[in-house]
């Protein structure tokens, strides 16, 4: 089993930035492939972004490209997602997954946190 707990939702101005962190514990963090998920009201939850269990390969949705940047730290079992230049329609609730190996092209994963909402004011 692999828990994952996100931080560092919040409310911030559109043009803004937010960093969040997922904390994974329970299994062998290295051989986990990391993703984050969001889901905005109405709307089903979407793929946002991807990080591989080997060597850091990494895959975004096009909404998101050029703007969100993901990273892991193997040393302290975490998963990052930078955004920058956030715009209103980012505003949703943000989910972190995890998949033992895996690929950064595949949505589906094993294992999920219970999300952190992200809202961007206009």
């Amino acid at each position: 089993q692999v828990q994952l707990v996100e931080s560092g939702g919040g409310l911030v101005q559109a043009g803004g930035s937010l960093r969040l962190s997922c904390a994974a514990s329970g299994r062998t963090f290295n051989s986990l492939t990391m993703g984050w998920f969001r889901q905005a009201p109405g709307k089903e939850r979407e793929f946002v972004a991807a990080i591989s269990w080997r060597i850091g390969v990494t895959n975004y949705a096009d909404s998101v490209k050029g703007r969100f940047t993901i990273s892991r730290d193997n040393a302290k079992n975490t998963v990052n997602l930078q955004m920058n230049s956030l715009k209103p329609e980012d505003t949703a609730v943000y989910y972190c997954a995890a998949k033992y190996l895996g690929i950064v092209y595949d949505y589906e994963y094993q294992y999920w946190g219970q999300g952190t909402q992200v809202t961007v004011s206009s």
